[in-house]
This record gives structure tokens, C-alpha cells and sequence, in this order.
């Protein structure tokens, strides 16, 4: 089993704790996702449809990265797969990076912000989608790894 820092309220602080194993035999998941802003600078959530891990947690529209797929052409794939809309790598502007451990696997995952696209999104994948102002975003539960992109993305924005 693998041992991670406990939860700690400063750098400084965990400093004072011993130092942590290496995890040899995490499995490493590289996501991307997206901060889709309307013309009304809100941002585009989707909820976790049943049947799929994290089911009913919100979160930013994205997924897994193929392997030799660029984050950008991930998620333009991903975008058209999902909501249905098309994008380019060049709509894209990195805004955010969470580095997040889940029990079984360690995630990294790039955000992006996107305000221009073509079409309507529409949930393809039994997802509920929701337009929400940056700043009611942490209203909604989501997975660990998101919630860590808040504080950031309202920054840029």
C-alpha cells in the first residue's frame, strides 16, 4: 500500500513530518479538461452520469489523453465525442494543473479555457450540463482533482 503525506494545513508544517514513500506502483492517469465560458462568463459544468466512477459529482467537460495525443488534440477529440461541438488546439489557453492522488491511481491534469467554439453543446453521453458563474462553482460536489482547479481558474478568469 502506498503511504501519502498526510493532510496537513502548510508546506512548512508538513516539512516537520517524515518524509514520504515513493509510490513505485501507481498507476499514472493523464486527463485534460476544459473551462468552456459563454458570452455571459459563465462556465460550463457536467455531471458524472450513473454507471461511471465519481457518478453525480460535477466537473470540467475533458477525458483520458491517448497515447501520442497532444492535451489540445485530446480535448478538441473529446469536446466533439461529448458535447457535440468543434474546437481547435489554437482555442485553447492553459489556465490551471492539478497533480491529484486517488487511492488507486495519481492524476495529472491540465485545464484549458475556451471561449470560442462551434455549435451548441449538447450532453451526448447521459451527462447533465449546467452554465455556472465562476464564482458559485464550488456549490457544486466535485472529484478532489477539480476542486483543486477553483481557486486557479477563477484567477484567470
Amino acid at each position: 500500500m502506498v503511504k501519502f503525506i498526510q493532510k496537513v494545513s502548510s508546506c512548512a508544517e508538513a516539512l516537520d513530518l517524515p518524509r514520504p514513500d515513493v509510490p513505485v506502483d501507481l498507476r499514472v492517469l493523464f486527463v485534460v479538461a476544459v473551462a468552456l465560458v459563454d458570452t455571459d462568463g459563465r462556465v460550463l459544468l457536467a455531471q458524472r452520469p450513473e454507471g461511471k466512477s465519481f457518478a453525480g459529482l460535477w466537473e470540467f467537460p475533458g477525458g483520458k489523453i491517448d497515447p501520442g495525443e497532444t492535451p489540445e488534440y485530446a480535448l478538441m477529440r473529446e469536446l466533439e465525442e461529448e458535447l457535440g461541438i468543434e474546437t481547435r488546439p489554437c482555442c485553447f489557453s492553459p489556465v490551471a494543473f492539478a497533480s491529484h492522488s486517488y487511492d488507486d491511481f495519481h492524476m495529472l491534469m491540465p485545464l484549458f479555457a475556451c471561449r470560442v467554439w462551434k455549435g451548441i453543446p449538447t450532453a451526448r453521453e447521459g451527462q447533465v450540463l449546467k452554465w455556472v458563474y465562476p464564482r458559485d462553482i464550488s456549490d457544486y460536489a466535485m472529484p478532489e482533482a477539480d476542486i483543486s482547479l477553483i481557486p486557479q481558474l477563477q484567477q484567470a478568469l
